[in-house]
């Protein structure tokens, strides 16, 4: 009942949005169909890509940005960059002129300055700051996982518009990460002024960037407003507001998307398409995605501390009936954990053959009898995934057929982000990732490596022989030389076992024919900066 009030409640918000844009000929409102919730409206502390749809790429900046629809590092606010032959520095000289965003909370008495690139990091780095836990729980796991913390060694103020990284080793994939959302440029004079009214907790909901767009105001699980920003130092927008209309459920984004009620949709359920593809008033985008679904194992946790017992569950799953039922068509079985579509993705890699027979047997042989355990499954669709909840059952149906018996847990979207990296997590969690940059390293050292553990890297996994290579892979410059390291760690990663690779997706993008200018992200990014509406 709940949601069905919630649901008319947003829909009718909705319509009268578009109704505003249409009876408004001097001003566009363009309504993005969102699937969730943002997390808060500080990327720092999150890993989701709602959080950073509705926060990075709307309201804030990086030093380097990704150019929209590719994974190459272009100027952000830094116009132009050094780096020395060691690999050591990289000196950046920020744009002059870049004013941040007037908003009802806040009037910026100055312009981007070294002072606040350096307290953006400093804040993720050093505990002393007193930003590093301005609320209760935060943590910053993008910045752990990354090791940012051991490779940053100092941030030196050049002068008020250069700033100088000075890292403890090279970093091949050094660009790409800060390119990211996590580490977006925050107002300093606006964290001061929050610290001084006792209000810090406001910079998680009324944010203040740089970026395209100026956040106006959020009513929780139902919309998002934004209003083009009038003093962006790129080019002028051309639409004038920004509404995020949150509609959990595919299906009834569709429907929403099919009625006019918003411009754009993401992740489509895989019966829709069909539909959406052949409405004349609709276009639909789509590529190969640059992702991965998969099952962790707690490995910190009996049996599933053992690869033996770890590869025995995976056999005992049929990955080719989630495609089938799941994916339907939009999608094919993955056997490493990174897409097909990366450099270093070591094809020839055998893949865990689903037999039952096998699995029980194996099980049996590693002592493992009467198995009961936690079968964790994501509330919401993502690219990666488009229904766990129905994969969830089918692997319980698979486990059950080898003797094992799987509890579905399942809750709300930032909880199950949160709670499913817990150390002492019970069972194994359904999940993915849409990379990030377009490197290896954000797949396998993100997600896999030991700075992950108790974070990002959902399996808990600390292996020291896969650690080494994936560590030498981050400081050799040579491609080359990094593609076979990352082939010779995905070998050691199918041994170990800690996931099982479950599948890589088709990412589909429906939207209004009259919707030009929006470019399909192969990091699974939604950025609306310089999309437009045809008349």
């Amino acid at each position: 009942m709940k949601f069905h009030t919630k649901l008319l409640a947003a829909t009718a918000l909705t319509a009268a949005m578009m109704a505003g844009y249409s009876g408004a000929a001097s001003a566009k409102t363009f309504v993005y169909c969102s699937p969730a919730s943002p997390e808060g409206f500080d990327p720092a502390p999150y890993t989701g890509g709602d959080t950073f749809d509705a926060a990075a790429h709307t309201v804030y900046n990086r030093l380097v940005e990704f150019q929209n629809g590719t994974t190459v590092v272009e100027p952000g606010l830094a116009e132009k960059w050094e780096v020395s032959e060691d690999g050591l520095e990289y000196t950046f000289h920020l744009r002059k002129g870049v004013k941040f965003q007037t908003t009802d909370y806040f009037t910026p008495s100055r312009e981007l300055n070294a002072d606040d690139v350096i307290y953006s990091f400093d804040r993720q780095r050093n505990k002393d700051n007193p930003w590093y836990e301005y609320t209760a729980g935060i943590s910053y796991e993008y910045f752990n996982s990354m090791e940012m913390i051991t490779l940053i060694k100092d941030i030196v103020k050049v002068d008020d518009h250069t700033v100088k990284f000075v890292l403890t080793r090279p970093e091949a994939p050094f660009l790409a990460n800060i390119a990211m959302p996590f580490v977006s440029i925050m107002s300093k004079e606006y964290m001061d002024k929050l610290a001084a009214d006792g209000k810090k907790e406001n910079l998680n909901q009324f944010p203040v960037g740089t970026g395209p767009f100026t956040f106006v105001a959020y009513q929780k699980d139902a919309v998002i407003r934004y209003k083009a920003n009038p003093d962006f130092w790129g080019e002028k927008q051309k639409i004038d507001d920004l509404v995020f209309a949150i509609t959990t459920d595919a299906s009834v984004r569709a429907q929403k998307l099919k009625a006019g009620e918003c411009h754009l949709m993401s992740y489509p359920a895989p019966a829709d398409i069909k539909g959406l593809q052949e409405d004349k008033n609709l276009k639909v985008d789509e590529q190969a995605g640059l992702n991965i679904a998969y099952f962790a194992y707690n490995t910190l946790v009996a049996p599933f501390d053992k690869p033996e017992v770890r590869k025995a569950l995976n056999q005992a799953v049929n990955k080719q009936a989630i495609i089938d039922a799941v994916f339907q068509g939009s999608g094919q079985v993955a056997k490493n954990p990174i897409p097909p579509t990366m450099w270093g993705y070591n094809n020839a890699i055998e893949d865990d053959k689903y037999d039952p027979e096998a699995a029980k047997k194996a099980l049996e042989a590693a002592g493992v009898k009467d198995l009961n355990m936690k079968l964790w499954a994501m509330p919401v669709s993502r690219p990666y995934m488009p229904n766990a909840r129905r994969t969830a059952e089918l692997m319980q149906a698979d486990f059950e057929k080898v003797g094992v018996k799987a509890e579905i847990v399942s809750m709300e979207w930032g909880e199950y982000l949160k709670k499913s990296g817990e150390k002492d997590r019970d069972g194994a969690v359904i999940l993915g990732w849409t990379g990030d940059n377009g490197d290896p390293d954000n797949f396998l050292g993100v997600l896999l490596g030991c700075a992950g553990v108790g974070g990002n890297n959902r399996a808990q996994f600390c292996y020291q022989p896969f650690e080494d290579l994936i560590q030498k892979a981050k400081i050799t410059s040579d491609q080359a030389e990094r593609v076979k390291l990352y082939e010779q760690a995905q070998v050691i990663f199918k041994e170990q076992a800690p996931w099982n690779t479950l599948a890589h997706s088709t990412v589909y993008v429906p939207m209004s024919a009259k919707v030009t200018g929006f470019k399909m992200s192969p990091l699974g990014d939604y950025r609306f900066d310089g999309v437009d509406i045809s008349e």
